[in-house]
């Protein structure tokens, strides 16, 4: 391994600052952590190195600069600091303008605040991270990686919307995609461990967690998606309400004398398996709640396995074979209910689960868990930060070898 071998990898939000730092070659980070309630009184950043070593410390300024300050603090005393060559910075929303990660300078960041408009809770927090980053190591090159580029291979008929076609072309309305990143790393993964073939297979994958989506790939292209214009559209999530006719929300605004805003505050952050259960958004708090008889519990889980089957049977008609669903995301490696659940409603497309294997995969274990004759169902863990950390690692490196030429 030569002495600058290792990509940060930054995923930041409005007040938190997640990050790994890991070899492009490896799947575990020699450190990762997250920084919290930034901006409040008692923000804080623990690192975890290791299986199960944490550390937390307090930040006096609570800032993005100061968590940044605090994790390079930590890879000097780590002597991690100089073997790094490259960061990584997850991007939510790349627009039509970028199919690829790319690596950053002034001209992509003006592009990512203007994309701000179609994304305004997640591009200006993304943009607080690269600005930082890119002030406190500015030597280093700084590589984004956006959440909607593995989508922009989707057909004119599966990205536009049915309004007047002037709102796409004035105003870029129009389905994206979220969660290209993992799709992309699961479509790569599911082609070497379930040994499809590259150039011909079909596969489905549910991510599943507290943002979920469905994606149809075919030989290793998306080829639709639920997730749409923002992360909203398509499946149940932990707080999100997922396809809303729009009709219903027109209305609830008006009886209620609600504004469009509060009601779009409602639909992200008020509804899902929260909304449903009025208990929590935490699928694992649901279901025992079920298990102990909740109504509420029991019927959030229900609705939210109806609304994925249905996606995944819809988005199979995008794809020319059914070769394998695979199941990742927090939800998704984790809950053999969900995965139970999910392929009894698709007992139509032949499929069926093994239920010894099925409830054994959690907890990072992965495999198939399909009886034969069953079209291959598997569990594959999702892996960003390695997507990311190859992403930015490729990109350096060509970088360097222009220079170096």
């Amino acid at each position: 391994m030569s002495l600058a071998s290792l990509v940060l990898v930054i995923n930041c939000g409005s007040s938190s600052l997640k990050f790994s730092v890991l070899s492009p070659d490896e799947d575990a980070p020699l450190l990762s952590g997250l920084a919290e309630k930034l901006g409040l009184a008692d923000a804080c950043i623990t690192f975890k190195s290791g299986a199960d070593h944490k550390t937390t410390q307090s930040l006096s300024e609570a800032s993005h600069h100061q968590a940044l300050r605090a994790l390079f603090a930590r890879l000097d005393d780590m002597a991690l600091l100089p073997r790094l060559y490259a960061i990584g910075h997850r991007v939510a929303h790349g627009g039509r303008d970028f199919q690829q990660s790319v690596l950053i300078d002034a001209q992509v960041i003006a592009r990512i605040r203007e994309l701000s408009a179609l994304a305004p809770l997640h591009n200006p927090a993304n943009l607080i991270g690269i600005d930082a980053a890119m002030a406190l190591l500015p030597t280093l090159p700084q590589v984004a990686v956006f959440d909607t580029a593995f989508h922009q291979t989707l057909s004119p008929a599966a990205y536009t919307y049915a309004i007047p076609l002037e709102y796409q072309h004035n105003h870029q309305v129009r389905r994206y995609g979220f969660h290209g990143t993992s799709h992309r790393f699961i479509a790569a993964e599911a082609v070497k461990r379930l040994d499809l073939d590259p150039d011909d297979h079909g596969i489905l994958i549910a991510h599943l967690g507290n943002g979920s989506s469905v994606c149809a790939v075919k030989n290793g292209i998306s080829v639709d998606t639920s997730m749409g214009m923002t992360p909203l559209e398509g499946l149940v999530m932990g707080t999100r309400c997922g396809d809303l006719d729009f009709g219903a929300a027109a209305y609830i605004a008006r009886c209620s004398g609600q504004s469009f805003e509060a009601v779009y505050e409602m639909v992200n952050n008020e509804s899902g398996l929260l909304g449903i259960s009025g208990l929590s958004s935490d699928c694992r708090a649901l279901q025992e709640a079920r298990r102990q008889g909740d109504e509420r519990a029991a019927l959030a889980i229900e609705v939210m396995v109806h609304r994925l089957a249905r996606h995944l049977g819809a988005h199979l008609a995008s794809l020319h074979r059914f070769d394998a669903l695979i199941f990742t995301g927090g939800i998704g490696e984790n809950s053999a209910l969900v995965r139970e659940l999910t392929a009894q409603k698709l007992a139509i497309f032949g499929i069926a689960l093994d239920s010894k294997k099925n409830e054994y995969l959690y907890g990072g274990r992965d495999g198939v868990i399909s009886l034969p004759g069953s079209p291959l169902v598997a569990v594959i863990p999702t892996n960003e930060e390695k997507m990311i950390a190859q992403d930015a690692a490729a990109i350096a490196s060509t970088l360097c070898a222009a220079v170096s030429g």
